[in-house]
């Protein structure tokens, strides 16, 4: 079985502090080169894509060129997520090494840095954004649509984008059907809705849904811990461990062949899952 993608979480210290974001259950720190290296060995036969992120911050990880050229020898095409405020720190780093793709998750800035802030984060992202897709795909993400504190914020961001890219204000509202709007060669505006973690507590889902959980993705945890997808942020559906066992003994094992099975029929097989918002 091949995957679409698989996540693998670097670190999950992060230099922001989100309100809507998991609070880590789990060790904090970053995964040491050695175990990456060891990681990406063991995933290449299964996909040809690598996310880095769960939790945290990957610009963070004092490595991370190191990390991403492992993942690059291992032939493996590296996509990473960030909150953007460390990318005058990283760039020069990011603009040497062969990145896929990069998400910067606009909406972070808004409760993290104070108002008068704003326009310095968000040029620096759009300046590093214009160069940066030359040769990699950049999603600019806004993902607190329909939020009323989040008002101010977004009309700087839509007014500060339109401005960069000649685009009318009007012409940067996502339809539902939209994956995101492209404002340029190889770079695109994914407004959204505020994203809700799954907690294990809260139903969003009490029956069925269809989901891409080991069917097109899975994740591996700081620790080495094996989770269906990036939705499972404190291991909450541990199917075993990287470092301990063989990654097709995990995937072929009766508990990850029943939840695969079930959201490839719209059943949901595991309680947690019924806390997670996300539909295929």
């Amino acid at each position: 079985m091949r995957f679409k993608k698989i996540y693998i979480e670097i670190t999950n210290i992060c230099n922001f502090a989100c309100g809507f974001c998991v609070t880590p259950l789990r060790a904090t720190g970053f995964m040491p080169v050695e175990k990456f290296r060891e990681i990406a060995e063991k995933i290449k036969p299964f996909t040809d894509y690598v996310y880095l992120h769960v939790l945290g911050e990957p610009l963070l990880h004092p490595q991370l060129g190191e990390i991403i050229q492992i993942a690059c020898n291992a032939g493996l095409q590296v996509n990473l997520t960030t909150n953007g405020a460390l990318i005058e720190r990283k760039k020069d780093i990011l603009y040497r090494l062969n990145i896929r793709q990069i998400n910067i998750s606009l909406h972070d800035a808004e409760e993290n840095l104070k108002a008068d802030r704003w326009p310095e984060y968000i040029e620096s992202v759009l300046d590093f954004t214009q160069k940066m897709s030359e040769t990699t795909y950049m999603n600019l993400r806004l993902w607190n649509g329909g939020e009323a504190d989040s008002t101010a914020f977004n009309k700087l961001c839509y007014q500060t984008i339109s401005n960069q890219y000649g685009i009318p204000v009007s012409g940067l509202q996502l339809n539902s059907k939209d994956t995101g709007i492209k404002l340029a060669k190889n770079t695109f505006l994914q407004p959204a809705a505020r994203f809700e973690w799954p907690d294990g507590q809260k139903l969003r889902n009490p029956e069925s849904k269809n989901c891409y959980a080991l069917r097109t993705q899975m994740a591996i945890l700081l620790d080495g811990t094996i989770v269906p997808c990036c939705m499972d942020a404190n291991g909450a559906i541990a199917l075993g461990n990287i470092f301990e066992q063989d990654l097709s003994e995990v995937i072929n094992s009766e508990r990850a062949l029943k939840i695969k099975t079930g959201f490839e029929n719209g059943k949901i097989t595991e309680d947690f899952c019924r806390s997670c918002g996300f539909i295929v």
